[in-house]
């Protein structure tokens, strides 16, 4: 049994007795491993593993996995960006990616929404939602203008398709500051998703290594998780806005 292996088999059954303790089903819960710095060949044995999301932050790191992955990777794996994207990078990142995770802008969503249209192709889409006063978290303030111009304005964006919201806890924080920041992303959405009916936003992605088992406490559908499941990450080239 390989370390991986190893490491994603305890890996399942935390996530199982936090959805016990929580009431939940295990099926309620969609497990995205975090990929980012690592190399394609262990995402092509996580995925043989039977892991079929993956996470990404950087459009040009991707973009030379998937040169390597070849003929190897199936059509069953998705790869969704959850870093910053620049909105000169959007074209780029509609091509590469099965989803963005980290719509923070609607001049973002625009350039997504013309760049999906030219290719045919329906984007998934999550808002990242900043819930968090660290200066290095990215994402739109909910309270703000900004949001409330994004959420009117996507319904329209044909060409993308709203899934849902994402958020990153801060960093070390005592648990309950780590909870109530996951509970105000699931009041967020439960407001939003009452003020505007034509959206989609059942997922809520939140939580990471340290941390899932708070945010399936608090109703994540989706957890992003890397160092538990691959080890200690390469040291990345630059800082990231998205750590895990």
């Amino acid at each position: 049994m390989t370390s991986l292996q190893q490491n994603l088999e305890r890996l399942e059954e935390q996530i199982a007795q936090a959805c016990r303790a929580a009431g939940r089903a295990r099926s309620d819960v969609e497990l995205m491993a975090v990929s980012k710095t690592f190399p394609a060949e262990i995402i092509v044995e996580a995925a043989a593993l039977g892991l079929t999301l993956f996470g990404e932050s950087r459009v040009q790191e991707w973009a030379q996995k998937s040169l390597e992955f070849g003929p190897r990777r199936k059509t069953a794996e998705r790869c969704h960006l959850i870093g910053h994207l620049q909105s000169n990078k959007a074209a780029r990142a509609v091509e590469l990616f099965d989803g963005v995770d980290s719509l923070d802008s609607l001049r973002l969503a625009e350039r997504l929404n013309d760049a999906a249209a030219r290719l045919g192709k329906r984007l998934p889409v999550l808002i990242e939602v900043k819930l968090s006063p660290e200066e290095t978290k990215a994402g739109i303030d909910p309270e703000s203008d900004d949001a409330t111009k994004l959420l009117e304005a996507l319904p329209n964006l044909s060409s993308l398709e709203a899934r849902g919201l994402m958020t990153i806890a801060p960093w070390g924080a005592p648990d309950e500051i780590t909870r109530a920041c996951f509970r105000r992303l699931r009041t967020w959405r439960d407001c939003w998703a009452r003020a505007h009916q034509r959206l989609n936003l059942d997922v809520l992605s939140m939580g990471m290594s340290g941390d899932f088992a708070l945010a399936i406490a608090e109703g994540a559908t989706r957890i992003r998780v890397g160092t538990a499941l691959f080890g200690k990450r390469p040291k990345p080239a630059q800082l990231e806005v998205e750590r895990d």
